[in-house]
């Protein structure tokens, strides 16, 4: 793919004007307490994996209404001291698969968190346990547009609210230093990330590549690519609920929530990425953290990169960002 986005040297300059609901703040604080007014159930199950250097549980917590959702809680093992901990999301239609896949946060000493995503883990990777027991009106194939024309109902809402409370339990779990809890996420991963430091400011650090979720009329507007491209076949079908798609979307747009985020963060997007487009990223880049320049942030550019970004160099990235961030001078 060749590059269709603004320049690097607009995009590094791109900080749009994008107006966010008057009722936001009361909208995400009244649906967070009601969630955790729902109780704090977190059960941890031991999982045998023939693996002997690190540890897993099977972690069931309660999420949005209530639901319970799945994640599995891995730590080095033999390490009792309480850790910093490593909450990671996962992408578009991917499920928390077997454990074991991911090593990479317990193999670097940290707790590790993987949540499942209610309602996905049929498209990707070896599966999800979490179903999303809430209906919706029409919608088209996939998640985005899950009772789109009301905030209340919108499928990224319960996500939201399942990657909040993810945080809640894993700072319960043994062996976890609750005030060194970082977000973690690739693409729809990664939107999830910054909606969840947008929502629980005293996270200590963030680190979200080709984040999905941000700057959403823009992308609407670039990119033919699912899943964008679902809100664009809904609406082609379902004529005259633009003003109702779009007004929901503004209350999940990651642009708007992080602007609440304090936490350190690192972002990654390739330049040729046709998914999640580079001003998209750059945008919720600039609004991060209010533009506070004390909240520490770099952006990571991959100029011959679509999706997949930096890929395994980004994750070396974000160990070494990590380390100065989430974990205190030995």
């Amino acid at each position: 793919m060749a590059l269709f986005d603004l320049p690097l040297a607009e995009l590094e300059r791109y900080r749009p004007q994008v107006v966010e609901p008057d009722d936001l703040d009361a909208f995400w604080g009244a649906t967070l307490t009601e969630a955790r007014g729902l109780g704090d159930d977190v059960r941890l199950e031991r999982v045998a994996t023939g693996l002997t250097l690190v540890d897993t549980w099977d972690v069931t917590f309660p999420g949005f209404g209530g639901h319970p959702v799945r994640a599995w809680y891995t730590r080095p093992a033999g390490v009792d001291a309480p850790l910093p901990a490593v909450v990671e999301f996962l992408g578009y239609g991917r499920g928390r698969g077997l454990p074991g896949e991911r090593l990479t946060w317990s193999n670097a000493g940290y707790a590790h968190l993987l949540v499942d995503t209610r309602g996905q883990g049929g498209q990707h990777g070896n599966g999800g346990d979490t179903p999303d027991p809430v209906g919706s009106g029409p919608a088209a194939p996939g998640f985005v547009t899950r009772g789109i024309l009301d905030p209340s109902t919108a499928y990224y809402r319960r996500v939201y609210t399942d990657g909040v409370r993810a945080v809640d339990a894993v700072r319960t779990l043994p062996g976890v230093d609750p005030s060194r809890v970082a977000a973690l996420g690739n693409s729809q991963g990664g939107g999830i990330a910054l909606a969840v430091a947008g929502l629980v400011p005293d996270l200590a650090a963030v680190a979200a590549s080709a984040p999905f979720l941000c700057h959403v009329e823009r992308a609407l507007a670039l990119t033919d690519a699912d899943p964008y491209a679902e809100v664009v076949r809904y609406l082609a079908v379902h004529r005259g609920h633009e003003a109702q798609v779009l007004r929901t979307l503004s209350y999940l747009d990651g642009v708007h929530l992080v602007r609440r985020a304090r936490a350190a963060a690192l972002f990654g997007t390739g330049l040729r990425d046709t998914v999640c487009p580079p001003s998209t990223a750059f945008a919720a880049f600039h609004a991060y953290a209010d533009d506070d320049p004390s909240v520490p942030r770099e952006i990571a550019v991959y100029p011959f990169n679509h999706h997949e970004g930096g890929d395994a160099h980004h994750v070396a990235r974000v160990l070494s960002w990590f380390a100065t961030h989430l974990t205190p001078p030995g």
